[in-house]
């Protein structure tokens, strides 16, 4: 393409470092995998078309196949750690529950992402595929700031690009074993054979399990808080059909097995901390333990297929892509409702007397049993506020019956096409046109119900007569058109001048439907959906629509000095919550708290405008390169997940946030002090403020949730031959993760459902002893140190490995429930050693 021309003296010495520590690349687009004429030289896509790294007007990080080797990144929550401004939330509640942060831009829980996963060329539309293992990984680009008008929908945070092993025309393959603590094992294998003159194939499997740091003291210490157990199957088939075509057909097949809901519980009512101080805890300060009576289980299978072909015409190149994608997901769990009686006391119905008489006999059997502070097991199952003397806190997920169950269901099936036309040549004129398609199906459901102590029946309804009597039930059927047309041109004004516009319409039409039968609810005697009050739960159809511009400019100063300047536009679908939503949030809250919670079973779609400009360089010869960075983000009905817990169960909602401003700097920097021995770092400082919040109004003048107030990435790896076959190659990297808000409602105080209950409960106290204060629920800055240290030959190495080598205790997530008065938080990974052996051949 046009811009290989470019002198590769510009970039080669820049490239070289930039391809060894990923955190320097920023300031670049996205990779590809193929060899240019000088290895050293980094050949990015994210433009759709090839480009040379150093002149791409962009920020970006590079992870090169020898920088996946020596790290041992293999997925999104370990390359995300090496990236500046990036965070990352994973697998806390279940494997597809990945939210990343790009800037201050965060992916809300139950909406899309706002991060495009491009593997191959090919757009996944699937939020629950972003940390599964994607074959043979030869490069990972993460592309920041709005790529909407490339990729469109959700691609407001930024973009990920992966390129896997391409088959050819030899014969080679590769292993990878490694051991570690906590019964930890990884395999992964590959395997490329040509077949005839003009065609390969790529074979590619992993396997890995684990019996994870925690276990579950009620269920006789198993191993079932955190364990996983995963294992995907590869295929990547390319042949040429004659000189100017080729299709590349891909398939996986992915299964995991696990456990779900790794969190504790944390009270934040001031006001009860006289009583036991831990009723106040800084969420930092909470040591877990784990004692559901529910063995809590996750499962997931990955089916998807893909079709690429590509045909070359003498002035222009045809791309035409396909995509089939199926992904289950279910989840059991315990509950969370026993503190609000609502499985407590009998009702009319023998399923309410049935639960009601397990609640107290396992109550009555637990007494004493130890749990996490401030919660206690009484003599009997009744709220302490009501039954001071023999009443109990259980919290949630206790091991008594109380609780009830939970059984989640997301089951999507994906297709997409894509048609695209790109000009090929050397002229100082570059330019692409094409159309997109996507329909998806998904089934969302959240099932609660009551505990007999005979465990889950894994379906969304059971019938009152049944051992597991569905008691709440959520269950929606969103289909979702979406149709795009983009296009984009880059003009080289002259050889150091270069200006890019591209242009991307979307229009996304959402159709839900509900699922929930016309039954009442056997405790309660209610709707068994709370948006049945007055009838079936009518249809609902809305269609969002966006158009997203991007203008990026580059101009060279001199042969080693780069500034470029950009500003784009990004959209996030609105959609819909589970339908009844709003009804339970208004009832429960707003009318019986008085507090002003806003949420709507339609939420809005999110744009966003961003700006963002930077230098790059390089200097003795190529020895230090750098890169700075500033941007500034004015965001429109930011998409962010609430939960909320009662009596009525656990709700999980999307709402807007109506405008938040974001902006920030970025410095990264590398230096070679001598042949063989590196040293990096970076830093970004992001700042935010919500200027409206109709949601939760109070609240303007916050922060954005989940942004780090900033990151920094120290590291060095050394490479030192000490025989003529192999080296010694070490390597360490030390991320530092800013002080975090999770939610909206931070150095606030308001109401909880105990300010609504003490009024009327046994200590008849005012209702403001019941207010929260949610000041401490602020994640402390933590800083983790990984370490590699091996030996590494043209074809094997055999390296030991230390993650989180200080035992760093740290949050991983955070998600507070401010009308509960508490948190519900989950640990990060502790310290774990390892070796890994591997061979190439």
């Amino acid at each position: 393409m046009r811009r290989t021309k470019t002198a590769l003296s510009l970039s080669a010495g820049f490239a070289a470092l930039v391809s060894f520590n990923p955190a320097l690349a920023q300031t670049g687009g996205e990779q590809d995998a193929s060899e240019s004429q000088d290895s050293n030289v980094i050949i990015v896509t994210a433009r759709r078309q090839d480009e040379l790294l150093a002149e791409v007007p962009a920020s970006v990080t590079v992870f090169t196949a020898e920088m996946l080797d020596r790290t041992g990144v293999q997925q999104a929550d370990e390359f995300v750690q090496l990236t500046a401004g990036v965070t990352i939330v994973s697998g806390t509640a279940e494997a597809g529950d990945t939210q990343i942060n790009i800037r201050g831009i965060n992916g809300a829980r139950d909406a899309e992402s706002s991060v495009a996963l491009v593997v191959d060329g090919i757009l996944k539309t699937n939020t629950a595929q972003l940390n599964q293992d994607q074959g043979t990984l030869r490069q990972i680009e993460i592309l920041k700031g709005p790529q909407g008008a490339l990729y469109g929908r959700n691609a407001a945070a930024g973009a990920i690009v992966i390129q896997t092993l391409k088959p050819s025309d030899i014969l080679e393959g590769g292993v990878k074993l490694s051991a570690a603590e906590d019964n930890t094992y990884k395999a992964s294998g590959y395997i490329s054979t040509p077949i005839g003159d003009s065609a390969g194939l790529v074979l590619s499997a992993s396997y890995n399990t684990s019996d994870g740091f925690y276990r579950n003291s009620f269920l006789d210490n198993r191993k079932v808080v955190d364990d996983q157990e995963t294992w995907s199957v590869d295929g990547r088939f390319i042949a040429e059909l004659g000189d100017a075509t080729e299709i590349d057909v891909k398939a996986r097949y992915a299964d995991l097995s696990g456990a779900s809901i790794n969190f504790n519980t944390a009270f934040h009512l001031p006001n009860f901390a006289g009583v036991d101080p831990a009723f106040f805890e800084d969420v930092n300060d909470h040591e877990f333990g784990y004692y559901s009576n529910i063995r809590p289980t996750n499962d997931q299978t990955t089916f998807e297929t893909s079709v690429k072909l590509t045909h070359e015409f003498e002035a222009m190149t045809l791309t035409a892509w396909a995509l089939y994608s199926d992904v289950d997901q279910s989840l059991t769990a315990d509950g969370t409702s026993a503190d609000f009686a609502r499985y407590t006391f009998p009702g009319a119905t023998q399923a309410s007397v049935d639960a009601s008489n397990s609640c107290f006999a396992t109550t009555a059997q637990l007494t004493g049993y130890p749990l996490n502070a401030p919660t206690f097991v009484g003599n009997n199952p009744i709220p302490f506020i009501f039954d001071p003397v023999n009443g109990s806190t259980l919290g949630a997920y206790s091991p008594t019956t109380c609780d009830g169950t939970q059984y989640q269901i997301r089951e999507q099936t994906d297709i997409s096409a894509e048609v695209r036309l790109s000009s090929n040549g050397d002229g100082p004129l570059a330019w692409q046109i094409g159309a997109y398609y996507l329909n998806i199906d998904r089934d969302v459901g959240v099932s609660l119900g009551a505990d007999l102590g005979q465990g889950v029946i894994r379906q969304l309804y059971n019938d009152a007569d049944s051992s597991n009597p569905t008691s709440q039930l959520f269950s929606d059927n969103f289909n979702t058109n979406v149709y795009a047309a983009f296009g984009s041109l880059d003009y080289e004004v002259a050889d150091n001048f270069d200006v890019s516009l591209a242009l991307r319409y979307d229009i996304e039409q959402r159709e839900v439907s509900s699922r929930v039968p016309l039954v009442t609810d056997p405790i309660t005697g209610s709707p068994i959906n709370p948006g049945q009050a007055f009838g079936a739960i009518p249809d609902q159809k809305e269609t969002f629509k966006e158009l997203q511009p991007k203008l990026s400019l580059r101009y060279g100063l001199t042969d080693d000095l780069n500034i470029y300047a950009n500003w784009g536009i990004g959209f996030k679908s609105g959609g819909f919550n589970n339908q009844g939503a709003a009804a339970i949030v208004d009832q429960n809250f707003n009318q019986f708290l008085g507090t002003n919670v806003l949420i709507n079973d339609v939420y809005r779609k999110e744009t966003s405008s961003a700006f963002e400009a930077g230098i790059k360089g390089s200097a003795a010869n190529g020895a230090i390169t750098f890169d700075l960075a500033g941007y500034y983000t004015k965001v429109d009905d930011m998409q962010f997940f609430e939960f909320f817990v009662g009596a009525f169960g656990l709700l999980r909602v999307v709402s807007n946030i109506d405008k938040v401003d974001i902006y920030g700097v970025e410095f990264n920097a590398n230096a070679e002090i001598v042949e063989g021995w590196d040293i990096f770092g970076s830093v970004n400082l992001t700042e935010s403020e919500i200027k409206a919040n109709a949601s939760r109004p109070y609240t303007v003048g916050n922060k954005s949730p989940h942004t780090a107030d900033y990151t920094i990435n120290l590291g060095t790896q050394m490479v030192a031959p000490i025989a003529n076959s192999f080296d010694l190659v070490m390597r360490a990297d030390y991320r530092i993760t800013g002080p975090t808000w999770f939610h909206t409602v931070q150095e606030d105080t308001g109401p909880t459902l105990f300010s609504g209950l003490l009024p009327g409960s046994a200590l008849a106290l005012p209702a403001f002893v019941g207010d929260g204060d949610m000041s401490i629920t602020e994640r402390d800055a933590f800083g983790v140190l990984d370490l590699r240290f091996g030996l590494e030959g043209d074809n094997w190495n055999i390296t030991a490995f230390a993650d989180n080598l200080l035992d760093k205790r740290y949050l991983n997530d955070v998600i507070t429930a401010v009308e509960f008065g508490g948190s519900f938080i989950s640990p990060g990974g502790l310290r774990r050693l390892g070796v890994e052996v591997g061979y190439k051949f």
